[in-house]
């Protein structure tokens, strides 16, 4: 690998002036318009796109624009201020949740938009708590304070009590629903406004709201110097923050999580994007400021040094029209056009042709990338999602993003025989790019089928294959993926797999008990004085994974197992691996079928806002689909209107077609929100009628 000839201090100058981001929200909560309006503010586009025109940067797939949702996370670099901003708009439906997933793993920081009449809303809470565990620091736009109903208090507010972090409020709004015009920036104290052609106009702050900004800056020095002790030491000392100290003291609060600064403006009125720009820079984390990447095994790990050995992840594979881009976030090292560089999963060495700066579904080319960077690559022919690439000479391997497990799977074959080899092709590159998608063959049908993590996800992959690749499919009604768990295991379960049919033969003797547990699998070995040597007991809990696959009840993965091996026996000559996990895979299969198991189907947590007057009419509904209602509130809707909004854990299977029904029960004003709640068991089937004796 070539080694960049920069100097030092001025590539750490540049690495310092980068900021990953991502835009996270809630559906329509208007993340798309607000990546929109910063990629006009920052000259990247010269026209406004909007969502409702199909004119987005970022929503360029033609399914995105149809339906005016985000379904795949797009990325797009900009400048502001001297910085260099890499932005990825992420999908806010819960079915495109593991686009999410994968992104805010090369996320170095995140802007979280909340509607300012809805506040926190079940999908923004849902992807908090992603970014959270990922350990992303956040931001907040509280969105559209244009409308009617709209309060930046009350969205404050239920950040705090929904999302337990300490919301910081950095501005004040300037006028109210439609007469709102620009908000108080309290850290500097001076008054943002703009017109009617969404021109910013900086000035003191107006005074009939003079006293009502000190006393909430007041507020804000003192909540900042209780959490921050440098802030605190000047606080005590003159008993307010300088600007400086408060910038400081808000950057190194954000960085940690201990809060979260929250700003406020309408992104389709073109209102608050420059100051979230600038509280983008100012509080938000470069790749310097990031922790350093571990390998998968924890043996080594790399900074964001471009000396370092070439590291980066590869989350995103598409096809294009240039040809197959992966896209990759550098996390050491220094790219260059022409590289050779290793596969860390497959062994592969792969040629580096073109290096892009991404711009959605637009691209500019470059010569190099740095660590810190998130670019997209021409070359790589087998390269998957969550692959490491590294330098030959110093391989490493970093820790894949987890994808989650599908949930509803349909059947999907070519109307046209000619067509089938044509769809399979399709399909296969499909879930290469989307590895939440899962292919399999129905083992009693030999069918095709497709999984995947809702409803809406299977259409849009479907439909994705149509036009692509110009096959017409034909797709099986939906159904859900049921899970098999233990309810009463066994004790002593003895397996002897002997298999002689010349040469080498296989002997494994093992003994099992089995029992319940929480979730998922457990293995323990009580095995003692040698009787199973250490390597075989590996190949035992290998065995027992491969068995849970297929269960007893319909061939569903099982879980909530924990297995003990308790005794063994072994063959001087014809024991191994093999025997040992073929015996463990054969011997709980059995063990299994003399257990008590029973069927578990998903559940959604569902979310439903209806007008109040149509709140029974729904909830009859709910009842008929087997729902569990937790609970019910009421609040303001568009223009005044009273909204009545419903939690239900609802059976996955009953949702299939709720999007239509719930639409014609409330003349198309109700709408719902749903994510995966784990699973219960499954009402067992009705008994078949009994047969009348014939004559």
């Amino acid at each position: 690998m070539r080694t960049d000839t920069t100097t030092t201090s001025t590539v750490t100058a540049d690495i310092a002036a980068v900021r990953n981001l991502g835009i996270l929200a809630h559906v329509d909560a208007g993340k798309t318009t607000v990546t929109e309006r910063i990629l006009y503010l920052t000259g990247t586009t010269h026209k406004r796109g909007e969502v409702h025109d199909g004119t987005t940067v970022t929503d360029f797939d033609p399914q995105e624009r149809d339906r005016g949702i985000t379904i795949f996370a797009a990325a797009v670099s900009c400048a502001w201020a001297g910085h260099r901003i890499n932005l990825i708009d992420t999908p806010g439906h819960v079915d495109f949740a593991d686009e999410v997933e994968r992104s805010l793993r090369v996320l170095d920081g995140a802007v979280a938009v909340f509607d300012a009449v809805a506040g926190v809303e079940p999908q923004s809470e849902s992807v908090w708590r992603q970014a959270q565990r990922h350990g992303v620091p956040r931001i907040a736009f509280v969105n559209k304070l244009d409308r009617a109903g709209a309060d930046l208090d009350a969205a404050v507010a239920s950040i705090r009590e929904r999302l337990h972090p300490h919301p910081l409020a950095v501005h004040l709004p300037i006028g109210a629903e439609d007469a709102f015009t620009g908000v108080v920036d309290l850290v500097h104290r001076r008054a943002l406004t703009w017109d009617q052609h969404g021109t910013l106009i900086e000035g003191p702050v107006p005074d009939h709201l003079t006293a009502q900004a000190a006393a909430r800056r007041h507020a804000l020095d003192e909540a900042v110097a209780e959490l921050n002790p440098e802030a605190l030491e000047e606080f005590c000392a003159h008993g307010a923050l300088s600007p400086a100290t408060l910038t400081t003291a808000l950057r190194e609060l954000t960085r940690t999580g201990e809060a979260v600064v929250v700003l406020g403006g309408s992104a389709y009125r073109n209102r608050g994007i420059e100051p979230l720009l600038d509280a983008a820079v100012a509080y938000l984390p470069s790749p310097l400021d990031t922790p350093p990447v571990h390998a998968a095994d924890h043996s080594e790990q790399r900074h964001a040094d471009p000396q370092q050995p070439l590291t980066a992840l590869a989350f995103k594979v598409t096809a294009a029209p240039t040809g197959r881009l992966t896209y990759l976030r550098l996390y050491a090292g220094t790219l260059h056009k022409g590289d050779t560089v290793l596969d860390a999963a497959t062994g592969r060495a792969e040629r580096i042709a073109r290096i892009l700066r991404i711009q959605a579904d637009r691209h500019t080319e470059t010569d190099h990338a740095l660590a810190g960077d998130i670019v997209a690559v021409i070359g790589p022919r087998t390269t998957r999602v969550g692959t490491t690439l590294c330098d030959p000479d110093h391989p490493i391997r970093l820790e894949a993003p987890v994808s989650a497990e599908p949930v509803v799977t349909v059947a999907i074959e070519a109307r046209r025989g000619e067509d089938t080899d044509k769809l399979t092709t399709a399909l296969a590159r499909l879930a290469e790019e989307d590895p939440s998608l899962r292919l399999a063959t129905d083992p009693e049908t030999g069918q095709r089928t497709l999984s995947g993590l809702g409803e809406l996800h299977l259409e849009v992959a479907v439909e994705k294959v149509r036009r692509d690749a110009g096959v017409a499919a034909a797709v099986g009604r939906p159904r859900v993926a049921l899970r098999e768990a233990l309810v009463e295991g066994v004790t002593g379960f003895t397996y002897r797999h002997a298999k002689q049919d010349g040469g080498a033969g296989q002997f494994a003797h093992i003994v099992l008990d089995l029992a319940p547990a929480p979730d998922g699998f457990a293995f323990t070995s009580t095995v003692t004085g040698g009787r199973v040597p250490r390597e075989y007991v590996q190949a035992v809990e290998a065995g027992c994974r491969d068995a849970l696959t297929e269960g007893p009840l319909g061939g569903h993965p099982v879980t909530g197992v924990s297995v003990t091996l308790t005794d063994g026996l072994t063959h001087p000559k014809d024991s191994s691996d093999l025997a040992f996990r073929t015996a463990a895979r054969l011997g709980l299969r059995q063990a299994l079928r003399a257990a008590r198991l029973h069927l578990l189907e998903p559940l959604a947590q569902v979310t439903v806002t209806v007008p109040q007057d149509a709140l029974g009419t729904v909830l009859g509904d709910l009842a008929a689909r087997r729902a569990t209602v937790q609970g019910t509130a009421t609040g303001p809707g568009g223009a005044g209107a009273a909204t009545a909004e419903v939690s239900a854990l609802v059976p996955l299977a009953e949702l299939f077609g709720y999007a239509a029904r719930l639409r014609g029960r409330t003349q198309g004003r109700g709408t719902f929100t749903t994510r995966p709640a784990g699973y219960a068991p499954a009402p067992k089937p009705a008994p078949a009628p009994a047969q009348a004796p014939a004559n």
